[in-house]
């Protein structure tokens, strides 16, 4: 799964986007989440106020603890305003 970083979330963990095969037991985006926390420094950072970011898979804005069955891309950016 390619899972990307944009705006000051890629600059916390230092890249821009990784590739990872994940675990049969990582299911759903928060358990995605949990995975990367624990590699600690700028991942455990970006997800300790899962307020201000914003997640979309597969190119499609997601809310809560969306499921990732069949997911090849989750993105994690910050709140987007318009002007």
């Amino acid at each position: 799964m390619k899972i990307l970083y944009f705006a000051w979330l890629r600059t916390k963990v230092g890249i821009a986007e990784e590739t990872l095969t994940l675990p049969e037991t990582v299911t759903s985006l928060y358990e995605l989440i949990a995975l990367l926390k624990e590699r600690g420094g700028g991942y455990e950072e970006i997800f300790q106020d899962l307020d201000v970011v914003r997640v979309a898979i597969d190119q499609e804005y997601v809310t809560g603890d969306a499921s990732l069955e069949k997911a090849t891309e989750v993105a994690f950016f910050p709140p987007v305003t318009g002007g």
